[in-house]
């Protein structure tokens, strides 16, 4: 579904030509495909309409254009000229007025420009980054943080109802060895030994946690029952380090709505009712002493164990209860961004929700592949501040919160990359986030030289016809769809190549076309509205991957 305006009219036009020449009793508009064609030659906008239309009229599809082209309103679509070319595509030459009107919607709509209600307010949840609150957020966790923000911000933009979810994984042994761990620091404080657990947290900050409880309780916890200490280390240990996770990722620009602990699922019952309705719909069975759900029944390739032979669930069961529970909330459609190596865990989670009598198209999962750190051709491994994998800490540290999400969602979060830090501190062209942030400040800074000369901004734009403005025009009036386009697919990079290529645009007709000409200031004043249109354009689809865009460098 096109969302700008001139699209629309163009694809309005061509419905109603084939409509009125009998080809058809009625047509989709979002049947109707309208592109923009590489070679300026083929026309500003071009469609294959008359290709779709031959397997229908079984006829020559440039016989079929000639008629489209014979019926079409020209005025109503604001078209100049057509042409036909090839096997039939028609080539539509708009009047120059028309592809300038964009330039004043911009100007209107400010920070608004680019929003739609293409989603028609669908509430999603997102669910992303979700890391077990027991240390430092990774590379792995970066990416996810990034490319789950960016998501939500650019499917809010295309008008769905979306909400942010951060899943706390608090119940599980991680956090029982979080614990220990600090129980056993907490008495060595007190020159008792006790050793830590076999998979304890050895960092620096379970220590210091250690001896904030020390300061704050003094020996409270040395002699009460090793229980009821535990019970208080997991609350204590748990609530320090999801702060410190909140803090980081609000440093880096990411908010989540909801945080959801694991442990509410049993505190408020939710998991024996979840087990009980898959044995009420006939999906389980018993078998070696386990409680098995037949997942295979809708597709996985193997049944999955509920409840292992010891009574214990497996960490698929509060995971089935969790997303039942989004569901139950009202969610139309549940998003998923999971690591590279969860793959298996697709088809049992969507073979779960189907069993519950959801559709598997309710639930998407989203794996994200892994990145590697590179820095003068060589993998980066090591940590300078922690010894260990590379932090989101160290990260802004060392390139910037802007540098860090830009490179993130660049590449497709399918895909594995090296994320180059030479790349990503220079200062150049070659650096994606410079480019486009040059761009930015660029603009900013004609617009200073503007105002110190006296040159407004002209609300009318007729001398806007040069081939460079008339292409960065194009490209502003393509922001609408392409954020819809990525919001459909849940693809950012999209933003990311769309700000490349505006940047690129801008750079190019700022070469070739002179903006401030005090000899001129009427076309002086008319590119200026064109030069603050790609300013707002810029600006907002920068925000939506979460970068800055500064007014100088």
């Amino acid at each position: 579904m096109a969302v700008n305006k001139i699209e629309v009219s163009l694809k309005e036009v061509l419905r109603k030509a084939i409509i009125d020449l009998e080809y058809v009793e009625d047509y989709a508009l979002e049947q109707i495909v309208i592109e923009i064609p590489k070679d300026k030659a083929h026309g500003d906008y071009s469609s294959n309409l008359a290709m779709q239309l031959t397997k229908i009229l079984k006829r020559n599809p440039r016989e079929i254009a000639q008629g489209i082209v014979e019926a079409i309103n020209k005025e109503a679509g604001n078209i100049d000229h057509i042409e036909i070319a090839g096997p039939g595509f028609i080539n539509l030459f708009l009047k120059k007025d028309a592809m300038t009107s964009i330039i004043k919607e911009v100007l209107e709509e400010k920070d608004n420009y680019g929003k739609s209600h293409y989603g028609q307010g669908v509430k999603y949840n997102v669910e992303y980054v979700s890391a077990n609150p027991t240390g430092d957020l990774h590379l792995g966790h970066a990416k996810g943080a990034a490319v789950g923000d960016s998501i939500c911000r650019i499917m809010s933009a295309a008008g769905y109802d979306v909400t942010r979810e951060y899943y706390i994984n608090d119940a599980g042994n991680q956090i029982t060895n979080l614990a220990l761990s600090l129980y056993a620091r907490y008495l060595q404080l007190f020159g008792i030994e006790k050793e830590l657990p076999e998979d304890g947290y050895h960092g620096k900050d379970i220590i210091e946690i250690a001896k904030n409880i020390k300061e704050e309780l003094g020996d409270q916890f040395i002699n009460v029952d090793e229980q009821e200490a535990i019970t208080y280390f997991r609350k204590i240990g748990t609530e320090h380090e999801l702060q410190k996770i909140k803090d980081i990722l609000k440093e880096y620009r990411v908010l989540h709505d909801v945080w959801f602990s694991e442990t509410s699922l049993y505190n408020e019952n939710k998991v024996e009712p979840t087990i009980q309705k898959l044995k009420d719909r006939g999906y389980t069975y018993e078998a070696d002493g386990a409680l098995w759900f037949k997942s295979t029944e809708f597709g996985d390739d193997k049944d999955r164990v509920l409840i292992k032979t010891d009574g214990s669930y497996t960490y698929l069961t509060p995971d089935i209860a969790y997303h039942l529970n989004k569901l139950d909330r009202g969610y139309e459609y549940l998003v998923d961004l999971l690591g590279a190596d969860h793959h298996g865990y697709i088809a049992r989670m969507k073979a779960a929700i189907q069993a519950l009598g959801y559709n598997s198209d309710q639930l998407n999962i989203d794996i994200m592949q892994m990145v590697r750190m590179v820095e003068n051709g060589e993998v980066v491994k090591m940590s300078k501040r922690t010894g260990n994998a590379v932090t989101i800490k160290d990260l802004i540290e060392d390139i910037g919160v802007d540098a860090a999400r830009y490179f993130f969602v660049s590449k497709a979060a399918s895909s594995p990359f090296d994320f180059d830090l030479g790349l990503a501190k220079s200062k150049s062209n070659e650096n994606p986030v410079y480019y486009a942030q040059y761009a930015h400040a660029r603009m900013c800074s004609i617009l200073n030289q503007a105002k110190n000369v006296g040159i407004d901004i002209a609300n009318h734009y007729e001398l806007i016809t040069h081939e460079k403005e008339i292409e960065l025009v194009k490209h502003i009036n393509e922001f609408r769809n392409e954020i819809v386009e990525s919001a459909k697919i849940r693809a950012p990079h999209k933003i990311a190549n769309y700000i490349q290529r505006l940047a690129q645009l801008f750079h190019s007709f700022y070469n070739d076309c002179y903006v401030i000409d005090e000899n001129n200031k009427e076309l002086s004043s008319q590119r200026l509205a064109l030069v603050v249109a790609s300013q707002i354009t810029l600006k907002n689809a920068l925000k939506l991957i979460g970068v800055s865009a500064p007014e100088k460098m």
